[in-house]
């Protein structure tokens, strides 16, 4: 249970993806952690406390990994909890943005808040001092194969809290030092296992996977919205999203996407009615007009249903992921023990990045083969060639926007190859198979970025088709309140002019702006 009132989430146990996406806005976003929730997380560090004072328990007076066989001597437990810290940061690659790395932080919270990592509360008031000043420690992309979790990324995060290494500050880049100096707070202070706590769990991957989630879905929106213009740009029969027809299908996905499209068409006076024109007795031989279109603009509840199914699949899976405790070991107060396993391992995570990355990019194949629909005057026989609305062979409309389409989406077609199934063990074979849930969610962000960049493309497209055919005041008003947001960011044009800026523009529109 949770509340969340006026930009205040006071989390007790666990957290829905609206109140993520309200904790990753960041906005005047104030996190707390209820109090009986901080009494249960005091009482399994008391009870861990006292339990591992004269027992072998992983992690705590053991080595880490295949080095667990030796026991650490009690003079050197605090240091141990130090050590994994310092030689696990060994990140690569570009830094993971703030957004990536608060919903990682928020990520790492959520399995504290489940009272069974043993940590000090000390951890949990850090992380939520991190969260609400907007500090956030420099994670490297790459490090992690996503099975004793995301040991790399999450030792950065774990090196922060200690008062080392650097965080993104105010938009800077500085030493933790530093910005502790200024904010007045202090490093975390090593107490039973806070070290291997921090550092050991799927945070990372579920935090990029969960931002994933929210902007996939997004896409998928106005996937639907530019499938609505796509089709009263081209005056189609309107009975491919009819009722009857799509509930004879049984997956919900394609239900509610035909359902969807109905209620975003409503007051259209471009799309047809294929009662009122072809059922009845016609002498004609030849239908200027198609009688069924291409299947890009005919199957939108068929393509979009199982990428919607998929995608409410993947917030199931990674909504319990965040309200569950991957660490290990697990500690159980109340049956007084200590449980070694394998809750750290990423496969839910990476399997539900792999398929959602193929589902985005079936998304942006659709894009592609809409826009091509538009750009083909021999296909779609109404429009000049790449929607042009000059001279044409003096101007080239988006002829060379095409291209951008065309190799983003093929690069996204390649990347869609599965990471969850490539597991190379490593760690002396102790980590004989492994998730790279990591890899898969990144690998994934970068194909919803694909997907964006097609989208942008594909919408100038549609506003440029509208204007050639002189149709706006005929669109439906969804599809007009879309036209006129599009046409803010691009005014319509005639001579050849750069359109990179424009693209990113719409890039941040889509990103920001709510299709329907």
């Amino acid at each position: 249970m949770y509340s969340n009132f006026m930009n205040q989430i006071c989390i007790d146990l666990s957290l829905s993806l609206e109140d993520v996406e309200a904790a990753l806005s960041g906005k005047d976003c104030v996190i707390s952690v209820s109090s009986e929730c901080r009494r249960r997380i005091t009482e399994c560090y008391e009870f861990l406390e006292s339990f591992s004072k004269d027992k072998v328990i992983y992690g705590i007076n053991t080595g880490f990994g295949p080095m667990a066989q030796w026991r650490i001597d009690d003079n050197h437990l605090k240091e141990l909890q130090y050590n994994i810290i310092r030689s696990h940061s060994t990140g690569a690659g570009k830094p993971l943005s703030d957004e990536y790395v608060r919903a990682a932080m928020l990520a790492r919270l959520m399995t504290f808040v489940q009272a069974h990592s043993g940590v000090n509360i000390q951890v949990i008031d850090l992380l939520l001092e991190f969260l609400n000043r907007g500090i956030y420690p420099m994670i490297p992309e790459h490090g992690s194969v996503g099975a004793s979790g995301d040991l790399v990324q999450l030792a950065h995060i774990a090196l922060a809290l200690i008062g080392e290494g650097e965080v993104s500050y105010q938009g800077k880049m500085r030493r933790t030092s530093e910005v502790f100096a200024e904010t007045g707070l202090e490093p975390l202070k090593m107490h039973v296992r806070e070290g291997l706590a921090v550092t050991n769990g799927t945070a990372v991957m579920t935090g990029i996977g969960l931002v994933n989630l929210l902007r996939s879905r997004k896409l998928l929106d106005w996937s639907i919205m530019a499938s609505v213009m796509m089709n009263e740009i081209a005056s189609s029969y309107d009975d491919f999203m009819s009722e009857t027809l799509n509930s004879l299908k049984k997956h919900d996905g394609q239900r509610t996407i035909a359902a969807r499209l109905r209620d975003i068409s409503r007051g259209s006076a471009c799309l047809r009615n294929r009662e009122d024109e072809l059922y009845h007795r016609h002498e004609q031989e030849v239908f200027e007009h198609k009688v069924q279109p291409y299947y890009s603009l005919r199957c939108i509840p068929q393509i979009l249903g199982p990428v919607l199914d998929e995608i409410d699949n993947a917030e199931k899976v990674l909504v319990n992921e965040l309200n569950s405790a991957d660490d290990n070991p697990i500690i159980d107060p109340e049956n007084a023990t200590v449980i070694h396993g394998g809750n750290f391992h990423g496969d839910y995570v990476s399997f539900e990045m792999d398929k959602l990355k193929i589902a985005v990019t079936k998304m942006t194949m659709l894009a592609e083969r809409q826009m091509n629909y538009l750009f083909h005057d021999r296909i779609n026989g109404i429009l000049p060639p790449f929607v042009n609305l000059g001279t044409l062979g003096l101007n080239y409309g988006l002829q060379a926007s095409q291209f951008t389409a065309t190799s983003t989406t093929a690069e996204s077609q390649t990347l869609s190859n599965p990471m969850y199934v490539h597991s190379i063990p490593n760690n002396n074979d102790n980590q004989d198979i492994v998730s790279m849930g990591t890899n898969s969610a990144l690998i994934c962000r970068h194909v919803i970025e694909n997907g964006y960049q097609v989208m942008a493309i594909h919408l100038m497209a549609l506003v440029q088709a509208v204007d050639c055919l002189n149709i706006s005041d005929r669109l439906c008003p969804a599809s007009r309140r879309v036209y006129d947001l599009v046409r803010e960011v691009v005014p319509v044009f005639v001579d050849d002019t750069p359109k990179y800026q424009e693209i990113r523009n719409l890039q941040v529109l889509m990103a920001e702006s709510k299709a329907f």
